[in-house]
């Protein structure tokens, strides 16, 4: 637990990577108890040949710098490859009960999990048991379960050949509930730019950084994110790309950054300046910034128009390549500048920069992270952006395009081998043809109607591949309680986190090998896969040691609910998929032939192997056949109804986490060391509501649903956020997220603006 006095609020002044890099890597790597088989393993990493990173999924080049991991990537190989160990006999030593009370971050600290284990009741502890009699337990209890309504869901860490194996395990059991972590992040994304482009992905690849002279940023966080993307970012501005950033925080590392490998920026101390531009949107606001910009790049048309000279518009492009483009232009026409700067909370003078900017540069990337896709109208946060590259035929060459930037390092993959929950998105009669069953039709259950299911007691099992479920959704309180009457919970994993701690009915926790590890079985070492953010694919081999020898790899964990599950299938040779990953690669290559040909001979091809997107071509999947313009349904993605004293909560992460994996208490670019439980608030409404910079408050949902979500112990700091706006930790703060509270369409839990009222002594201001 921490103590009050170790809570430190102090700005900081350093830029990103640094020193500040270096040091924040040397603090986690010593208390793991670490050797050489770390280094090692970073020396590898995200390597052609090597072993990907665990991390973000940011792409991998061919041709690598010496040292291809940042300093979260650091901190989660040293947490994968953590020497401290959870036996049997740490849950002999500690209840059920007493570890819920545990801290996320004293929870994973514990070590590896290194045993399976099962839930026992009358103990309140769990106990270790052998594979076979895991296998067994959960296969019974499962065939009792209507599978239809038991949940399956991955994380977006397993590989390739895990996820299609965990996919097609669920449809020959005849049902599709395959959520996975996009749908609490990048659902948006897939669904958005599907229906604007015809391709659900990032239509740029790493190369047209090096090809673009201008970079349009909404709502991500580089910094802490994606670290390694501030390589590139780094050479566009050396080069003159002008960097326009929109966020609701000034984050570090889109304001400077300074190189670990670059010796004479270490030695001096100096930085490279990233954002040419920097504009503090409110939560929210970026329909309207995006309104704003659109509006004055077509009436800047109309006067090239009306002066016979250069258009502004690419109108050839438009033209051959869109629809709906009059409707558009005549929404932005008419778009009042008083709602444009009310919501967006910028000056016109802001929004007329930024304009300039576009207007000039002739190859524009928009990237864009959950700040856009986790909000009520996030759907249309995203056309917007996707409307602004059309209207100068930024989409389909080089050095343009939209680059959404994915969280987890396999996340985009999963998709493609078949975790939906959507029958549109599987390729069911392929199935069908080559394993001899009858995939299931109706789709299953994403995220928001998992929960649904759990909450209203019709769910009547959960496994969960990866990932800490329970922990990361909205409506905490309302879950955790449907959680434990659950018939079964299941848990493949690595390290103990907050969802095994709530067990069902009947628990089991089956710990699994790391991706860093080494991976034998009877066809030797095994090699795994996984697509980044541009759809590159990419081998991984782990060399590390295993954890224990007790411990399967996922493979052979989802193997094995399979065979306890299903009847035999001559079609689907379980066992022979787990002595080679190689045979799963070639199922893969058979199922989706577009994608994946030559499978395994490309497996470590250099900067991996594309698996192309129609959109980059110009080759629109859409509807009409064409790319389409979209009016947008609010200027306000919010969708948060204005009344006097609610705020709009914004969740972050910080420095030293990952999802929901805390590293440390230590958010070095916010200046915010030894506590999570903060609530960063500007300096104008602190005042308004008759506060002090450090006073101890409380947050309560506003959400008008009749259910009461509160949040205490929150410290009070004053920030530089936009006024109306609050900043806190996730996932602490989910228990404000009401559950009905996502984006229309997608689903995605909307994250960065929930309706938040401020409480102080049982008092609330502002009512």
């Amino acid at each position: 637990m921490r103590d009050d006095d170790d809570v430190k609020i102090t700005e900081y002044t350093a830029p990103a990577g640094g020193w500040g890099s270096m040091k924040g890597m040397a603090k986690i790597l010593p208390k793991e108890g670490l050797g050489p088989e770390t280094l090692d393993t970073l020396r590898r990493q995200n390597k052609p040949g090597g072993v990907m990173c665990v991390s973000c999924a940011w792409g991998k080049p061919a041709k690598p710098h010496i040292a291809e991991f940042c300093e979260n990537g650091a901190k989660a190989t040293a947490w994968e490859l953590s020497s401290l160990r959870v036996t049997p006999d740490f849950f002999a030593k500690h209840s059920v009960t007493e570890l819920e009370a545990w801290p996320d971050h004293d929870l994973e600290q514990a070590g590896r999990l290194t045993h399976p284990m099962r839930y026992d009741r009358a103990t309140d502890r769990y106990v270790a048991v052998s594979w076979d009699e895991a296998f067994a337990a959960i296969g019974a209890k499962l065939k009792s379960c209507d599978p239809t309504k038991v949940v399956l869901y991955a994380s977006g860490r397993a590989s390739l050949e895990t996820s299609f194996m965990y996919s097609l395990f669920g449809r020959m059991w005849g049902q599709q509930n395959l959520p996975d972590s996009s749908n609490m992040c990048h659902e948006t994304t897939s669904v958005g730019l599907k229906s604007a482009i015809g391709s659900p992905v990032a239509t740029i690849q790493m190369e047209d950084y090096d090809k673009c002279d201008a970079i349009f940023s909404f709502g991500q966080n580089v910094g802490t994110n994606s670290p390694r993307m501030l390589h590139n970012l780094q050479a566009c501005a050396k080069r003159g790309v002008e960097i326009v950033t929109f966020n609701p925080l000034r984050e570090r590392g889109w304001e400077r950054f300074a190189s670990p490998q670059n010796p004479a920026q270490m030695l001096t101390g100096s930085s490279t300046d990233i954002s040419s531009q920097y504009h503090q949107v409110k939560a929210g606001g970026d329909i309207a910034a995006l309104t704003g910009i659109c509006k004055l790049v077509i009436e800047e048309d109309d006067r090239a128009v009306a002066k016979g000279t250069k258009r502004i518009l690419d109108h050839h492009f438009i033209e051959q390549h869109t629809t709906r483009f009059e409707d558009f232009a005549n929404y932005c026409r008419n778009a009042a500048w008083s709602d444009i700067l009310r919501d967006s909370g910028l000056t016109r003078d802001a929004i007329e920069q930024a304009a300039r900017v576009y207007m000039k540069s002739e190859r524009v990337i928009a990237v864009y992270g959950m700040g856009i896709t986790q909000h009520r109208y996030g759907i249309d946060a995203l056309h917007m952006i996707v409307n602004l590259l059309l209207l100068r035929g930024n989409i389909g060459r080089e050095g343009a395009g939209p680059g959404p930037v994915r969280g987890h390092s396999n996340v985009q993959g999963q998709r493609t081998v078949g975790i939906t929950e959507k029958t549109e998105l599987a390729p069911v009669e392929r199935l069908k043809e080559l394993f001899e069953f009858e995939p299931p039709t109706e789709d299953g259950w994403d995220t928001v109607e998992a929960c649904r299911q759990i909450i209203a007691g019709t769910a009547q099992g959960f496994v969960q591949l990866g990932g800490n479920f329970l922990r990361a959704t909205p409506e905490h309180a309302r879950m955790k309680q449907a959680w434990a009457k659950l018939p079964i919970t299941v848990h493949i994993a690595t390290k103990l986190n907050k969802s095994h701690l709530v067990p069902g009915e009947e628990s089991y926790i089956l710990p699994c090998l790391g991706r860093l590890e080494t991976d034998m079985q009877r066809g030797g070492r095994q090699a795994v896969s996984m697509e980044d953010s541009f759809s590159h694919i990419y081998g991984s081999v782990g060399k590390a040691t295993p954890a224990a020898d007790t411990l399967l790899s996922e493979p052979a964990i989802v193997a094995g609910i399979a065979k306890a599950v299903l009847p035999p299938n001559p079609n689907v040779p379980w066992d022979e998929w787990v002595g080679d990953y190689g045979l799963v690669r070639n199922a893969i290559e058979n199922v989706y032939p577009d994608k994946f040909a030559n499978f395994n001979e490309r497996l470590f091809e250099p900067g991996g192997f594309w698996k192309g997107n129609p959109a980059a071509h110009r080759k629109w999947e859409t509807e009409s056949g064409k790319a389409e313009f979209n009016v947008p349904r609010a200027m306000d993605a919010s969708g948060i109804t204005p009344a006097e004293g609610r705020m709009r909560l914004i969740t972050l992460r910080s420095n030293d986490q990952f999802n929901t994996t805390i590293y440390g208490y230590d958010d070095r670019f916010r200046g915010i060391s030894g506590t999570r439980m903060v609530a960063m608030m500007n300096k104008a409404d602190i005042a308004k509501l008759g506060l002090s910079d450090g006073q101890t408050i409380a947050l309560e949902s506003d959400a008008e649903d009749g259910v009461d979500r509160v949040v205490e112990g929150l410290r009070l700091v004053e920030y530089n956020i936009p006024e109306g706006c609050i900043g806190g930790y996730y996932p602490e703060l989910n228990y404000l997220i009401p559950l009905e509270h996502h984006a229309l369409e997608s689903h995605v839990p909307a994250g960065k603006s929930v309706p938040v009222r401020v409480r102080v002594q049982d008092a609330t201001l502002g009512a």
